[in-house]
């Protein structure tokens, strides 16, 4: 059986990726949480992780880190995580690959912090510009595959990358169309997602750099994790 290797689930939105892949597409693995220790982290997760980050994924003796790679490496072995058509599975690729690769200022500003609800104090230029991207990339994979995920009827990878946005945009109030708030709403929905958010809520752990970084751009106007 696979072992997948994660952080916290409050904050983990590279965690999520590979872990929602795998329980939405039903693929057994074994779960190996480790907590967040503010900079020492890289040192902490190098018995398990080349990198000292997560996620990593064992199959066997054999790691694979990155959660690209990971879903690439599922992908060799089970279906589901592309879409079977190619011009949507081509689609679902360059939207994984620029998730992973971009919205610097998303990330920044709005780090991944399940729990909690934030007042941002302002929407500056660059977020503005990134939430629109994230809008328009959405509009084009639902409208141009006919939803109701990104690609197309089913749960790809291309909405496991996405993932960890849907619970900024709940998180942070961030404003978005009609059509990707009914995508956001799709996602929340899947038992996959419900599970992840119930356990983040549930952890009593915190990481006070995550703590900081989710407060430096706003108002923490509420708070519904588990008291510590």
């Amino acid at each position: 059986m696979y072992e997948l290797h994660i952080a916290n689930k409050n904050y983990s939105s590279w965690s999520l990726r590979p872990w929602l892949l795998m329980k939405a597409l039903n693929i057994p693995f074994a779960e190996t949480t480790h907590q967040f220790q503010g900079n020492n982290n890289a040192d902490i997760f190098q018995h398990f992780s080349p990198t000292g980050r997560v996620p990593v994924l064992y199959d066997g003796a054999m790691a694979i880190w990155d959660s690209l790679a990971i879903a690439e490496y599922l992908a060799e072995i089970h279906a589901g995580v592309w879409p079977e058509e190619y011009q949507a599975r081509a689609w679902a690729r360059c939207a994984a690959a620029e998730m992973h690769a971009g919205f610097t200022r998303l990330r920044t500003m709005c780090p991944m912090n399940c729990g909690i609800r934030v007042k941002l104090t302002a929407l500056p230029p660059e977020l503005n510009a990134d939430l629109a991207r994230l809008d328009a990339l959405w509009q084009q994979g639902l409208t141009q595959f006919g939803g109701p995920f990104l690609a197309g009827p089913d749960f790809s990878a291309a909405d496991a990358f996405y993932a960890p946005v849907v619970f900024r945009v709940q998180s942070y109030g961030l404003p978005l169309s009609a059509a990707a708030q009914r995508w956001c709403q799709t996602m929340l929905a899947l038992p996959a997602m419900e599970e992840w958010y119930r356990q983040a809520l549930a952890e009593e752990w915190r990481d006070e750099s995550h703590e900081e970084e989710a407060a430096q751009y706003g108002d923490i106007v509420a708070d519904l994790r588990t008291p510590q």
